[in-house]
């Protein structure tokens, strides 16, 4: 069977997609819950208002794709492919998912929840968490070298299981660092 290529188009509301390639399309208030999205093909496309929330997502391909205002919850971008894989999230709900094991360096999170996600083992050099909640989400063994957490909160990080190396902290986030001491630090 041949596989769809769709450039340049406006996808809006419940438009069904159908498997292939899809290259700068725009996606707007589209509800892809629990939808199979593997294999799929995304190259500079952008994603409004959109609910991907448990999308399965095995081969499938981001490469430069823009999420705003996206509802995502438990999406496992680990399984995605890894060749190219690129995207940015601003006002995005992205609670326990997965980016176990990826390498998205450079990406940006802006105004986005993602309490209880999986970055263990994660590469993220250069990313930058923009006012994000990271409640209980996992670094073990994640590269975080020049990361910037300044205007992030709810992070708990071990300095001693991840690599640190010139990230950025602001001085009332920088207790997460220390969680794992149980100490009080007063303001």
């Amino acid at each position: 069977m041949e596989e769809k290529y769709i450039q340049d188009k406006t996808f809006d509301r419940n438009d069904l997609l159908t498997k292939g390639e899809y290259e700068n399309c725009i996606f707007n208030s589209c509800n892809f819950f629990d939808n199979d999205l593997s294999d799929f093909k995304f190259t500079d496309c952008q994603f409004n208002a959109c609910n991907l929330s448990m999308a399965k997502l095995n081969n499938t391909a981001f490469r430069d794709v823009r999420f705003q205002d996206c509802k995502m919850l438990g999406l496992r971008f680990d399984y995605c492919i890894e060749f190219g894989l690129s995207f940015s999230f601003d006002g995005c709900q992205l609670n326990h998912s997965s980016f176990y094991k990826t390498k998205i360096k450079n990406t940006i999170f802006q105004n986005s929840n993602l309490q209880e996600t999986d970055f263990e083992e994660a590469d993220l050099t250069s990313a930058v968490f923009n006012n994000c909640d990271l409640m209980q989400a996992n670094f073990v063994q994640t590269i975080l070298e020049k990361v910037d957490f300044r205007t992030s909160f709810h992070y708990s990080i071990d300095p001693e299981k991840n690599r640190i190396k010139k990230a950025k902290f602001s001085l009332l986030g920088s207790s997460g660092l220390l969680d794992k001491y149980d100490i009080d630090i007063e303001k």
